[in-house]
């Protein structure tokens, strides 16, 4: 199913008419937009390059450390003895390099490589949330267009109806119950497109949020892939391509290093050590005759190993071992309780799928044949067997069905790929973007995690995700952006 999710943009899914207008937008557009401005999967690639970091953090505790030191002093009181009033400079240098640390620095490079896997997958995991929740947006404006579209249509039929109504009672054809009974099927209708207006409003604004932009006109959605036939298989290939999951498995790895390193900490840390110092008594040397009794400056260079056991930590080590496990066992069970969401998830939106086909199937049908019963209706009110009324619950009966249908097309596709997403198969290498490169998460890491220089800090942050308000509005967001430091500054 990889790479043909959206790649017959154009192809109709669903059969809802809109007013053409002079741009129009695909729904692998506003994916596209979304992937690249949304500022929740911003700050997870961010949350991604720190995991990053902690692997470059643990590889640092096995390289040598420099420290570089210097001392000068000035006696600032004498009782006029000699050799009192002494001055001195002293300037040294430390190296030292770990030899055998009881497995706590590769234990711990081991756990921050397993988590940025695990941040990894939950990049993807995001990613496909996000995509599902641009999905529904869309597919919402396009809903609640073709509902107001719906009303607007139901409030000038009856409208019209009304008049026909007045008119007929003003020649006696008709009582002033048909008349109220007209009115008060306006109202009603006037007040439905009110509230379908107000919920269109809303979704627009969802949409504005998810996606960045406020939306043009919507094209149908592309079809999407075949789905699985049973819940079994859907749940089959979640089991094995969930985020979710991998990024849990991937935790629990993790703990299990943890565990390691910090057992090592009862263990004997080795390391060689040098040393370098110079010493300068800056002419203040004792005299004996004017000649110095010792020289005026020293310098001094050792080389050794330094071995450090520890014999009794309070209990603290075992505590942090225990508590290691016990953080490990909390992995573990959420695994476990990953995996049921997982399985669950996966049967429900196929549930929910095959539910919202049936649906449409039916309201199709409801939809013809309410049209033909409204049809039918008129023709009889016109030779006096049906009343005004029944046409009124003729034209709600169709009314009713038409936003049934609509409905039922939006929620098999959000329920389509909902399913599509627990699959792992919602990602962005499924959707075919045209929009340029894909972020790749390697590059940050292979970069960085191996860097030796404590000086490279890297570009400073800037916000990438779009706003919806003015830059240069009242916002805090705009006076974070406005002092943050770019990286030419």
């Amino acid at each position: 199913m990889r790479g043909r999710l959206l790649a017959a943009v154009g192809v109709a899914a669903m059969a809802m008419s809109v007013t053409a207008r002079a741009e129009t937008e695909s729904l692998r557009d506003a994916l596209a937009k979304t992937y690249e401005a949304n500022p929740t999967i911003m700050a997870e690639r961010a949350q991604l390059r720190s995991l990053d970091e902690d692997v470059a953090i643990a590889r640092s505790a096995g390289r040598p450390q420099v420290n570089a030191s210097a001392d000068a002093s000035q006696d600032v009181f004498s009782d006029n003895l000699p050799g009192n009033n002494e001055r001195s400079l002293s300037v040294g240098a430390d190296v030292s390099m770990p030899l055998y640390a009881g497995g706590r620095i590769r234990n711990s490079v081991r756990a921050a490589d397993t988590r940025v896997e695990a941040g990894r997958a939950d990049l993807r995991a995001t990613e496909g949330d996000i995509f599902t929740e641009a999905v529904a947006a869309y597919m919402d404006v396009i809903r609640d267009r073709v509902i107001v579209q719906l009303n607007e249509n139901q409030v000038r039929v009856l409208g019209t109806n009304l008049q026909a109504t007045r008119d007929r009672f003003e020649v006696g054809d008709l009582t002033r119950t048909d008349v109220a009974q007209s009115e008060a099927r306006l109202a009603l209708a006037q007040s439905n497109l009110a509230i379908a207006e107000g919920q269109l409003e809303a979704s627009e604004e969802n949409f504005r949020r998810v996606i960045g932009d406020a939306p043009g006109e919507l094209q149908p959605p592309p079809p999407l892939p075949p789905l699985p036939g049973t819940p079994d298989q859907a749940t089959e290939v979640a089991l094995a391509n969930n985020a979710d999951l991998a990024s849990i498995a991937a935790q629990a790895r993790a703990s299990g290093f943890d565990v390691a390193a910090i057992r090592g900490e009862r263990l004997p840390t080795l390391s060689a050590v040098s040393s370098t110092r110079y010493l300068n008594a800056l002419g203040t040397n004792e005299t004996s005759g004017g000649v110095p009794l010792g020289p005026n400056s020293t310098t001094s260079t050792g080389i050794g190993l330094s071995l450090r056991l520890p014999l009794y930590q309070g209990g603290a080590a075992g505590a942090r071992v225990r508590r290691a496990q016990a953080f490990r066992s909390q992995l573990l069970e959420q695994s476990i309780a990953v995996e049921r969401f997982v399985v669950s998830d996966s049967r429900a939106a196929y549930a929910r799928y095959q539910a919202a086909q049936d649906a449409i199937e039916s309201n199709e049908i409801a939809v013809a044949a309410n049209q033909l019963a409204l049809e039918g209706t008129r023709a009889e009110q016109t030779v006096g067997t049906r009343n005004v009324l029944d046409v009124l619950n003729a034209e709600q009966e169709l009314l009713n069905s038409q936003v049934a249908l609509v409905t039922a097309r939006r929620d098999a596709y959000v329920a389509g790929f909902q399913l599509l997403n627990t699959m792992g198969q919602a990602e962005a290498e499924d959707l075919n973007f045209d929009g340029g490169a894909l972020y790749d998460p390697t590059v940050h890491y292979d970069r960085y995690s191996r860097s030796w220089s404590d000086w490279d800090d890297g570009p400073a942050p800037w916000p990438v995700s779009t706003r919806t308000v003015p830059a240069d509005s009242n916002s805090p967001v705009t006076d974070l952006r406005q002092s943050a430091i770019r990286p030419s500054d």
